[in-house]
């Protein structure tokens, strides 16, 4: 028997990400076979509780695309992030 998903309301948002992020986000939805917007929503929600939102394999993934497009940044990066110009 399928479960039923709970009903949410979506909203349109105008977000400034850093490129290569978006680059790895878009691979590992792709990945998944799922929206970019799902998966924001399942890393938030999984971070909301402490929990990993990705496994082994997801991870691995991860850290090829990160090296495909040279994303070299990390957690302790998140806070001192400047834009170019």
């Amino acid at each position: 028997m399928a479960t039923v998903g709970k009903t949410v309301e979506r909203v349109q948002t105008g977000v400034r990400i850093e490129k290569r992020i978006l680059k790895v986000l878009k691979a590992v939805a792709e990945k998944h076979d799922i929206g970019l917007g799902d998966l924001i929503e399942g890393i938030v929600l999984h971070n909301f509780e402490g929990r990993q939102p990705f496994g082994d394999d997801t991870l691995q993934f991860i850290e090829q695309m990160k090296m495909a497009y040279g994303l070299d940044l990390s957690a302790e990066d998140s806070h001192n992030l400047q834009e170019e110009g």
